[in-house]
C-alpha cells in the first residue's frame, strides 16, 4: 500500500473555470518528491488538497489507505493531525510558547500520534539533537531563536510522532546555500529514519538533488496540469 496515492485529481478554482489536474502521484514510505512550478501555478492549492484543507471536484486521494475525498471536514482535520506533519513557509510557530511546547504541540491534538511516542521528553531531546539544536534553548520562547533555528524547530514539530507524510512549503526560502544544504540533509535523514514520505514545494532547482521524484506544474489555457518529470 502506498503512503500517498492520488489518481485523476481535478480541482476547479471558484469563479474562474480553470482546473488543476493531477493524473497520478504516489509516494512510498520514506520516498521524497518535489513539486515545482512558476508562482501562481497552483502549488499551494495542491498542497491544500493533499492536506485535506480543500476538497477536489473529482478523483481519489488516499493517505495510508484512507480516502480523504469521502471524509467530512472534521474527519479530514483529524486525519491531518494524526498522519501529517506540515512545515510552513513562515514556520507558523506559536510565539507565546517555548521551543519545547511548540515541538510537542501535535501530540496534544492527535491521540494516535501520541501513542507512537513512548517517552515524549526523550523524543523531544532526540529531535533537538537530530536537528542540531542546543538543548539549552528548550525553555526559551521561539522568538528568541534565529531564523534557521526556528525553521528546524518547525521540522521537529512536524516529525514528532512519525507521521506518514511530511508536507514542506518552500522550506529553504529564508536560507543561504550552505544553510540550505545542511537543512535539507537533516530534513531528509529524519524523514527516512521515521519512515515518513516527504513532499516539498520549492522554486529552488538545487533541491532536486535531495528528492527521488519531481513533479512539474505546467500552466495552459485550461488551468494547470501536474506531470511527473
Amino acid at each position: 500500500m502506498h503512503q500517498l496515492e492520488i489518481h485523476n485529481l481535478h480541482y476547479r478554482w471558484p469563479g474562474s473555470g480553470r482546473q488543476l489536474r493531477l493524473p497520478k502521484l504516489t509516494l512510498e514510505a520514506g520516498e521524497r518528491a518535489m513539486l515545482k512550478g512558476v508562482s501562481g501555478s497552483g502549488k499551494s492549492t495542491l498542497l491544500n488538497l493533499i492536506a485535506g484543507v480543500l476538497r477536489p471536484d473529482d478523483g481519489t486521494l488516499q493517505l495510508t489507505g484512507v480516502e480523504l475525498t469521502q471524509l467530512s471536514a472534521g474527519k479530514r482535520d483529524r486525519l491531518r493531525a494524526e498522519s501529517m506533519g506540515i512545515v510552513f513557509q513562515q514556520f507558523n510557530l506559536l510565539p507565546y510558547l517555548s521551543v519545547h511546547d511548540n515541538i510537542v504541540l501535535p501530540l496534544k491534538f492527535a491521540p494516535q500520534r501520541r501513542q507512537r511516542v513512548s517517552d515524549p521528553e526523550a523524543e523531544v531531546s532526540r529531535l533537538m539533537d537530530a536537528m542540531e539544536l542546543p538543548q539549552s534553548v528548550l525553555s526559551r520562547p521561539v522568538t528568541e531563536l534565529s531564523v534557521g533555528q526556528q525553521q528546524r524547530v518547525a521540522v521537529a514539530r512536524a516529525l514528532i510522532g512519525s507521521p506518514a507524510l511530511i508536507l514542506a512549503d518552500e522550506p529553504t526560502s529564508a536560507l543561504d546555500p550552505d544553510s540550505r544544504d545542511r537543512f535539507m540533509a537533516l530534513l531528509t535523514a529524519q524523514c527516512q529514519a521515521a519512515g515518513s514520505s516527504l513532499l516539498l514545494v520549492s522554486h529552488d532547482p538545487a533541491l532536486a538533488e535531495c528528492v527521488d521524484t519531481q513533479y512539474q506544474l505546467q500552466v495552459d489555457e485550461q488551468g494547470t496540469e501536474v506531470t511527473r518529470c
